[in-house]
């Protein structure tokens, strides 16, 4: 099944979405959380809350045993509330961008964090062991993924029997006064302060667009399934702004 957010890349139609992503993250990097909080007016962090008692419900008694995979990992906040709250036996965090992965380990040191480990790694060919986690996450990154399809079988491949998938990914609210609201919001007024805060307008056009693009609800549900995933369930939040999708191996 392919999907026209695989179409849409950050700067032109020439070279490999994979290649523009990464070059996206490294400009944007420094920026970064500034602008995650910013788009979302810092409801993000509460995003990931829902997100991470979702998965330590699914871990129970066993979540200090349990081996987490966080793909797309960006500067690390959604390993680091994993860890936080779940404490796990292992946090891993893989993104293409050599520079979000600068940001995310400078705020394991700062803080003192042990028991995470972040590498540079394409989501699409991981190298990691069939069923190698007891957990999977991914936090506002699968509409960058160049191919969904095969991104959601490598995670389901690396995944133990029974292991969840948790995907937090930003929506289209479904309310026209809403949409209306968002749209001003998404594709003019972030496009503006996100060139101001990091230079790179491209970055900032590219991010609503692959959100309107990225599949949604059912849509997004059917992929898991056909890679092999059951249980798949939708979550929407804050008026369908953001979309939590849970699955088990």
């Amino acid at each position: 099944m392919n999907s026209k957010v695989e179409h849409i890349k950050p700067y032109d139609e020439h070279g490999s979405k994979h290649e523009q992503v990464e070059q996206m993250f490294d400009s944007i990097a420094p920026a970064y959380d500034f602008m995650n909080r910013a788009m979302t007016l810092g409801i993000d962090r509460w995003w990931r809350r829902v997100a991470v008692g979702m998965v330590k419900r699914h871990l129970g008694s066993k979540a200090a045993e349990a081996d987490v995979l966080d793909v797309a990992t960006g500067t690390g906040d959604f390993a680091i509330a994993l860890k936080k709250r779940l404490q796990p036996h292992s946090v891993t965090g893989i993104d293409l961008s050599r520079g979000m992965l600068d940001v995310a380990v400078k705020k394991v040191e700062q803080n003192g964090i042990t028991g995470i480990s972040f590498e540079q790694a394409d989501c699409l060919n991981m190298g990691f062991a069939e069923a190698a986690f007891h957990a999977v996450t991914v936090a506002f990154g699968v509409r960058n993924f160049e191919n969904l399809q095969q991104g959601y079988s490598q995670m389901y491949r690396v995944m133990k029997p029974g292991a969840m998938l948790c995907v937090v990914e930003l929506s289209t609210p479904r309310n026209r006064l809403v949409r209306w609201f968002y749209d001003i919001y998404t594709l003019h007024i972030i496009p503006t302060i996100g060139a101001m805060k990091s230079g790179d307008r491209s970055a900032y056009r590219y991010l609503p667009l692959s959100i309107a693009a990225v599949p949604q609800g059912d849509e997004m549900l059917a992929l898991m399934r056909e890679a092999g995933f059951g249980q798949c369930r939708v979550r929407r939040l804050t008026m369908g702004t953001c979309s939590i999708y849970t699955a088990i191996k």
